[in-house]
């Protein structure tokens, strides 16, 4: 019987090892690949500012107001049919948690009409068709306003096709005094325990992009209260853009009240700071235990409320011995129920 039981789970862990193997077999191949465009856009290689082999992460463009700067982009098609890509510049900008994007055509948002994206020129070339299997690399100019202040001005090349876009980011700076500053503003701490964090908002006050530093400290009442050491945050932070962040704070405390000031730097001198007060307490615990008082509370209460009840015990009126009006030792007769309570007769 045991030989037989044996043999009964061994076929049983072969029959589950078959029907996954048979699963995986029939299971429909990953879609990622239909998601992919068929085609890519990148910085054209062949220029002073690439990297060594050619590859550009991105544009860089500087050049004085009323200047006009060119470069070229490079379009792929990867597929075995043609291809038609349209181009534009946009202006780039921070999303509400610091993520970098670019504005869609005719936004209607400030800076978008007069924004360096509108800068861009691709004359001809603002509608490409690639053929199979080939690479094409198409010039634009960016001509600078002469008006612009200088700074940064972020701003990318959009190539779109079927409601599908890509794009390249361009580092573009108008020459000139450039100023990097910020301000930490609404800070606060949300959460306790190890789901504790630290919020704030940071704002680039000056005309560079910034790439800023964070370190948070923390003063308890009940002592020394660790924070978070300082640490560069994967955000980089355009001009006139506004973001807010969280730090997670896994060393926040069970029960003190904490001063907690938020410090941040960047490169180019740029620094400022802020702080809030925060009270963190048990809650669940306090709760027991303020239940526990009340208990407490209302079992004294009830005591005292049962010893005035009985009211105070009266001597005989006649001057007898106590024990009963004939003065008799053992003849006690308890007082009328309406003299404990303090009734009229």
């Amino acid at each position: 019987m045991p030989v037989l039981h044996t043999l009964r789970r061994d076929a049983r862990g072969l029959l589950l090892v078959l029907l996954a193997a048979a699963a995986l077999h029939t299971a429909p191949a990953p879609a990622a690949a239909a998601d992919e465009p068929g085609w890519t856009a990148e910085p054209a290689a062949g220029t002073a500012a690439a990297r060594p082999g050619g590859a550009r992460p991105y544009f860089y463009l500087e050049g004085a107001p009323a200047a006009v700067l060119e470069d070229r982009l490079a379009l792929t098609n990867t597929t075995d049919q043609e291809r038609t890509v349209t181009l534009r510049g946009a202006d780039a900008y921070n999303t509400a948690d610091g993520a970098l994007a670019a504005r869609p055509a005719a936004s209607g948002a400030p800076g978008a009409p007069g924004g360096a994206g509108s800068w861009f020129s691709f004359g001809a070339g603002a509608t490409v068709k690639i053929p199979p299997r080939t690479r094409a690399v198409v010039p634009f100019t960016v001509t600078v306003p002469p008006a612009s202040p200088p700074g940064d001005h972020p701003a990318a090349v959009i190539a779109a096709e079927a409601g599908r876009e890509v794009g390249v980011r361009v580092h573009l700076r108008v020459s000139g005094p450039t100023l990097a500053a910020l301000t930490v503003e609404d800070v606060a701490v949300r959460g306790r325990g190890a789901a504790a964090v630290v919020a704030y908002t940071l704002v680039n006050r000056g005309n560079v992009a910034l790439a800023p530093e964070l370190d948070v400290r923390a003063d308890g009442v009940l002592g020394e209260v660790p924070g978070r050491g300082p640490r560069t945050l994967p955000v980089e932070l355009l001009p006139g853009q506004r973001v807010e962040l969280t730090e997670p704070w896994p060393g926040a405390p069970v029960l003190d009240r904490v001063r907690v000031r938020v410090t941040v730097t960047a490169p180019g001198g740029a620094r400022a700071d802020a702080a809030a007060s925060a009270w963190f307490v048990p809650w669940r615990a306090a709760g027991w235990t303020g239940l526990g008082l009340l208990a407490l509370g209302g079992t004294a209460s009830a005591a005292l409320f049962l010893v005035r009840r009985r009211g105070p015990w009266r001597r005989p009126a006649d001057g007898g011995a106590p024990g009963g009006p004939s003065g008799k030792p053992g003849a006690t007769t308890p007082a009328p129920e309406h003299e404990l309570t303090g009734a009229s007769r």
